[in-house]
């Protein structure tokens, strides 16, 4: 979340897409839940066989949305308390709307921000860049111009192209966000790479064909993943060079959920995800049939319709009681301890993102002070990593550096070590 426990947002809380990607956290921030079999089949990380592979990541549209030159994007990223010192270029941004699935395998449309250096070499590297938890389709990166396009801003400037998805739902897209379900959100991020691909070769600026992944909390989980679909082949014009997660929730089970219950998540960040997380996942998995079962009066009356798209954060945090406690019926709030059916199936699905053995180097980025997503998620990742026979360190931001803190010291230092790179 942003700036998460910043207070602990008890007071004069602040949007999270102003102040901080609208992020991702408390027990079940990442991206990707269980997905259900349809989608599963969608995309597997393995190089589509079916039909779809024609048209997914087919541009549809490019809207210029933002341009800068490089004292401009200096002070644009200065003015949010950004390092600047890996700005070489000034930057423009475009809104993408391409063809991919829903998370039902059907074929739909999203949209997506691609940022273009305004110099540089002719042929560039690709940032790929998930962004956090957003109940507002506004506050998407090619839609809201504020800390969602930090890193945007910051890459391109650095020098290379990067694409940033809004997800499904979320931006110009239609329908309702899939929160959390980890298949669709790397088939859009994988088909906002392939339109980024054809924005790059209209605009003259080609792309070299690497990859460089990165994302914040929910997006952290998300790169993740997309790492190992590009790895596993999920379209053959691109290689991953370098994953740089900041702050994901890759431990559900072990970290992300006791830690709603022992405290090290905090009140308003628990309530806010686990809301989000239940109202979303319940159109993908039988968790409910009716949101009395789950939610407590008069919240059951009300839950599903504050997370429509159009609602902000304040508006969900105003019609909701203050814990998760007292938002879940006893019975609803023990088995979210202890997860059994379909809701053990969601929180499990979310916990594979690093079971697997990179080929490209890996550096998981966290915060000590962290409430929204305790920096033991990315130890449990660094283990499991490890036990596959990879180092991946785990670079902490500093004993105060709380959810938004890690990702406001992370983010440039991602862009310089992408740098280093090619």
């Amino acid at each position: 979340m942003t700036n998460s426990t910043h207070n602990s947002r008890t007071t004069g809380r602040t949007s999270l897409s102003r102040r901080g990607l609208a992020v991702a956290a408390a027990l079940l921030l990442a991206g990707g839940v269980a997905a259900p079999a349809a989608v599963a089949a969608a995309d597997t990380g393995r190089p589509a066989q079916h039909a779809a592979a024609s048209w997914r990541g087919g541009l549809v549209a490019m809207e210029p949305v933002a341009s800068f030159d490089r004292a401009a994007v200096t002070r644009w990223l200065a003015e949010r308390e950004m390092d600047t010192g890996t700005v070489r270029h000034g930057v423009t941004a475009y809104r993408l709307t391409y063809r991919t699935v829903d998370a039902y395998g059907r074929p739909t449309t999203a949209t997506g921000l691609f940022t273009l250096p305004t110099g540089g070499g002719h042929r560039l590297g690709l940032v790929s860049d998930t962004h956090g938890t957003m109940v507002n389709r506004d506050y998407a990166p090619s839609v809201g111009d504020d800390f969602g396009r930090v890193p945007s801003y910051l890459n391109a400037a650095a020098g290379k192209a990067v694409a940033a998805p809004d997800y499904l739902g979320l931006g110009k897209g239609p329908g309702r966000h899939p929160y959390m379900d980890t298949a669709s959100s790397v088939t859009a991020s994988v088909d906002m790479l392939r339109a980024a691909r054809e924005a790059a070769h209209r605009l003259g600026r080609p792309l070299t064909g690497d990859v460089y992944a990165t994302g914040f909390s929910q997006g952290g989980q998300v790169a993740m993943a997309l790492g190992k679909a590009l790895q596993d082949g999920a379209d053959r014009h691109f290689r991953l060079r370098a994953l740089a997660p900041v702050s994901g929730p890759y431990d559900l089970s072990g970290q992300e959920i006791p830690a709603l219950y022992d405290g090290r998540v905090n009140d308003t960040s628990g309530l806010f995800y686990t809301a989000y997380f239940l109202v979303a996942q319940n159109r993908l998995h039988p968790i409910y049939k009716d949101p009395g079962e789950v939610f407590r009066a008069p919240y059951a009356d009300r839950v599903e319709a504050l997370f429509d798209g159009d609602h902000s954060e304040e508006d969900v945090i105003k019609g909701l009681p203050a814990t998760v406690q007292e938002l879940l019926t006893p019975e609803f709030y023990d088995l979210m301890r202890h997860p059994t059916g379909a809701l053990k199936e969601a929180i499990e699905g979310n916990d594979g993102a690093c079971a697997w053995k990179p080929s490209a180097p890996v550096r998981l980025y966290a915060g000590a002070a962290d409430t929204d997503v305790p920096i033991g998620n990315a130890k449990s990742c660094a283990a499991q990593l490890a036990a596959g026979g990879v180092r991946a360190p785990v670079l902490d931001q500093g004993k105060d550096a709380d959810h938004f803190g890690s990702f406001q010291k992370a983010a440039p230092k991602v862009t310089r070590w992408f740098g280093t790179m090619g």
